[in-house]
């Protein structure tokens, strides 16, 4: 089988021929005036000359500032400087020039298709960034004999940009984009042919193998590996699913991630059938299979990022992929004469799974729920800790927990040579982050205790493991943060304050479950993926900075606003155009019948005390005619039944004594 040497190359693939296709056609969606042209890339890459050399990077560096700026790094890509489409264009040119330009370049564009919002105004540029990065892996990377960092950071882009195009799918914004996504055939045949290329690094063919499904997905085009997709069909289908179908091309996704979308929508909304969508979303575990993985990965980046903010979310997420892996390995078990190719989905899933893992321990809202996603709900010691590879029975060992502590302890066990592929590629993974994880939280002191539980746990899977095969992960991790060094033995590291520099994704999990939810269960007032670009205000916040650079580490948590005529339960299907208009009446009926009612009570309470006064002003105006006419008749000037005061009793008593 025909793979790369894991040997890392510093010096990045360039092509000089990168701007035009197989036909002579340029890959450009639009031309603007950009200071980055072909002409400036051959000289950038071609020059020998230092003092050349030396300007040439001051304009790219000045062109990496302006691209910061446009891309909106700062500010989730938001704000009246931020223009995503012309950003991702220049980036792309930059990313060609060799060196620090491309690492940088290619960082910072990892980072905006992590957070930027979803727009249709951005297909045009995706569609160019995805023909891009396919050039760069089929026409460049696959001629190379060894493996670069360019290829690990081109395959993680292609992920997210294929991601995105996917639910732009769902919401069947593509049918007026076939002409590119004819220009991709191409590069997604070349892409499928040489896949077997990274069968030794999971981390890179999970990237190839997402990308290579969505677009079997979207293109209907059936491909060497895979057959043509069909939907998920079901026999007990509830009545209440039929609007799963999304689109005029028949596609229906799993129930699996509808249940998965309901549990995020429940813990925004902080709903009390949470309970109940987590119970329904267990019992359909079994749609985790091979027919519609896509499905089931996308299910899991949704609950993991419901895991993040919940502890029962972040229980079901461990329980589902238990479920998974018991299954799986006891398929494997009873299946001596399994190929290779019949698991392969499964080991895309585990990836995944350790992946999105690996992000619950360092963006989840507590202490708790981290704490939870490394070592498990029980905390205890396991017997298989401190016992070597040689003294490890032959037995199935009992999968307790999917944390990663967990999962350290059941994949790196002995077992029959049938089980190797899906464990192996679990022990890659699970190397492969660990090490990630320790360099995202260098210099953090707040993550002190955290970050020393990750050293222990490198240290002790690094001297235990025997496969070179696995032990490479740690050099492809170190390889794609651009940081050989050991956080932990060099105390003068400090976190970089460059934002963009991230090596996992933290927004995306929660973009595609926002939009989703919209999808599924829309509000009345809501907007789906709107065909206009929104309008920005005039006013901008001068702050914005200050208080992203305060946050350090920390994960932006957004609440998802709260609909009255949203319904409540998500297991039930969503009520029709009619119910929904009617309730929406009845809703305004009754705030302004409760304004009225406020305004009223007003008046009655201002009447009230009118007539209260003008009482008491009667009252005084009687009194007054009282004595006046008291005073005329019996020259008196006190009140009826008033004793008058005895001032002349006593003046009498002083004079007789």
């Amino acid at each position: 089988m025909p793979n790369k040497s894991p040997v890392i190359g510093k010096s990045e693939v360039v092509s000089s021929s990168y701007g035009k296709s197989k036909n002579g056609k340029t890959t450009r969606p639009f031309r603007l005036p950009f200071s980055i042209t072909k002409e400036f890339i051959l000289r950038f890459n071609q020059t020998k000359s230092p003092k050349e050399e030396e300007e040439l990077l001051d304009i790219a560096r000045k062109n990496i500032i302006k691209c910061k700026r446009k891309l909106g790094l700062r500010t989730l890509g938001m704000g009246r400087h931020v223009h995503l489409p012309a950003a991702w264009t220049e980036v792309v040119y930059l990313a060609q020039c060799k060196g620090e330009v491309q690492d940088e370049a290619l960082n910072m564009l990892y980072a905006s298709l992590d957070h930027a919002v979803f727009d249709c105004d951005h297909l045009p540029a995706l569609f160019f960034v995805a023909e891009s990065v396919l050039y760069r892996l089929c026409c460049d990377a696959f001629q190379k004999a060894y493996l670069y960092s360019v290829e690990i950071k081109l395959a993680k882009i292609g992920y997210l940009v294929f991601l995105r195009l996917f639910i732009y799918f769902l919401h069947g914004h593509l049918e007026n984009f076939k002409q590119h996504l004819l220009r991709l055939q191409p590069y997604l045949y070349a892409l499928s042919c040489s896949k077997e290329l990274y069968w030794m690094y999971p981390n890179i063919s999970s990237n190839v193998q997402c990308i290579l499904k969505i677009m079997e997905i979207i293109c209907k085009r059936e491909l060497p590996s895979e057959s043509i997709f069909s939907p998920v069909k079901d026999k007990n289908t509830d009545s209440g699913m039929e609007h799963l179908q999304l689109n005029q091309k028949g596609y229906e996704i799993s129930h699996l991630l509808w249940h998965c979308v309901s549990a995020w929508t429940c813990v925004q909304k902080n709903s009390p059938q949470l309970n109940k969508v987590l119970e329904h979303l267990i019992s359909h575990k079994t749609q985790l299979q091979k027919k519609s993985w896509l499905d089931s990965a996308l299910a899991l980046l949704v609950l993991g990022e419901a895991a993040r903010l919940n502890i029962a979310c972040l229980k079901a997420f461990m329980d589902l992929m238990r479920d998974f892996l018991l299954s799986i390995m006891s398929v494997q078990n009873q299946d001596k004469s399994c190929e290779v190719d019949d698991f392969s989905w499964a080991q895309n899933v585990v990836s995944i799974y350790i992946k999105i893992l690996a992000e619950i321990c360092l963006y989840a809202t507590n202490s708790v729920l981290r704490k939870t996603a490394l070592v498990g709900f029980c905390d205890c010691e396991s017997p298989q800790n401190d016992v070597l590879f040689v003294g490890k029975s032959p037995e199935e060992p009992e999968l307790r927990e999917t944390s990663i502590s967990g999962l350290l302890d059941y994949f790196s066990s002995e077992t029959s040579d049938c089980c190797d592929q899906v464990r192996w590629a679990g022990r890659y993974g699970l190397l492969y982050n660990l090490v990630k994880m320790s360099w995202e939280l260098r210099g953090d002191k707040e993550q002190d205790g955290l970050r020393n539980k990750i050293w222990q746990m490198l240290q002790k899977t690094k001297d235990r493991e025997k496969d070179g095969r696995i032990c490479n992960a740690v050099n492809i991790a170190q390889a794609e943060i651009n940081d050989p060094t050991d956080p932990f033995t060099s105390y003068s590291t400090k976190v970089s304050s460059n934002i963009g520099d991230e090596s996992f994704s933290k927004y995306i999990g929660w973009r595609i479950a926002s939009v989703l939810s919209k999808l599924f269960f829309p509000p009345m007032d809501a907007c789906i993926l709107s065909l206009k670009r929104p309008v920005m205000k005039r006013y901008q916040r001068r702050d914005v900075n200050k208080t992203q650079d305060s946050m350090k580490k920390r994960v932006l948590r957004f609440t998802v606003r709260e609909y009255s005529s949203v319904a409540e339960a998500p297991l039930f299907p969503y009520p029709d155009f009619f119910t929904r208009a009617d309730r929406e009446l009845a809703r305004i009926i009754d705030h302004h019948w409760q304004e009225e009612r406020k305004t009223r009570q007003k008046e009655d309470a201002i009447c009230e005390a009118e007539e209260r006064k003008d009482k008491e002003l009667q009252e005084q105006n009687r009194l007054r005619e009282i004595m006046k006419r008291r005073e005329e008749k019996l020259h008196k000037q006190t009140r009826p039944y008033e004793l008058p005061p005895r001032v002349e009793e006593v003046s009498l008593e002083k004079k007789m004594t």
